[in-house]
């Protein structure tokens, strides 16, 4: 008897990701609903305002300025909650082994290509080395205890120039200390790198590093972090 194929996984709905995160961002934030109350009636307030400032005065008219004020409202309150999110996520995850990857393999965009799985790894003391590959050259990214990063981040960084050879290499560490960039603002630097280098020559540079690459799938190298499911880890 054939076997069943297995069901696709179901993938949350809409107002399930937005429940979810709606709660995630208020537990960093308690006031937020407070916040979003606020701005649903100041939304509709303006509406109405708008229905008895603007001719012709009628009560259908005042109806659906209120309601247009309500979806301003709506729009407002989520955009918000989605700024606040992406705050919360940045607190939550400041500091655990991971962070790094999370936040080079989903908020640099197309211009950049990374992966949220470390180059390098010190299986021990899980201090960890990443890599993206952009316009802007070439950048490498500690994450851990700067002093014992040395090794790890100088290989890396001889790699890259051994392999494209003429491009940028920029290093970068993850952290609050001098020199030291806060994970929250590391997309952001790396997207102001002046551009260096054109796509076609990005998507040789790329194709170089990973014909030279080891594998590291025997390693117990740190997950992507999912930013609604992070837990407290212990310092290092």
């Amino acid at each position: 008897m054939a076997k069943r194929a297995p069901e696709p996984e179901k993938r949350p709905g809409f107002f399930s990701q937005i429940k979810s995160l709606f709660r995630f961002t208020r537990e960093a934030y308690p006031w937020l609903p407070w916040a979003q109350a606020a701005i649903l009636v100041g939304g509709v307030l303006l509406g109405l305002v708008a229905g008895y400032l603007i001719p012709p005065v009628q009560v259908w008219t005042v109806i659906l300025w209120g309601i247009t004020g309500l979806m301003l409202g709506i729009l407002g309150a989520l955009f918000l909650m989605t700024r606040l999110s992406t705050s919360a996520m940045y607190t939550k995850i400041d500091g655990m082994p991971g962070a790094t990857g999370h936040v080079l393999s989903t908020s640099l965009g197309r211009s950049w290509q990374a992966s949220e799985t470390p180059v390098g790894i010190n299986p021990k003391t899980q201090e960890a080395v990443y890599r993206t590959v952009g316009r802007g050259g070439i950048v490498v990214v500690g994450e851990g205890a700067r002093g014992r990063l040395t090794r790890l981040v100088n290989e890396e960084r001889s790699k890259a120039q051994r392999v494209a050879h003429g491009v940028p290499v920029t290093v970068l560490y993850v952290g609050h200390g001098e020199d030291e960039v806060a994970i929250a603002d590391l997309a952001k630097t790396i997207k102001k790198l002046p551009k260096a280098i054109d796509k076609a020559t990005m998507a040789a540079v790329i194709r170089r590093i990973d014909s030279v690459s080891q594998s590291l799938s025997s390693l117990p190298i740190p997950k992507g972090i999912d930013p609604t499911k992070v837990r407290s880890q212990r310092p290092r």
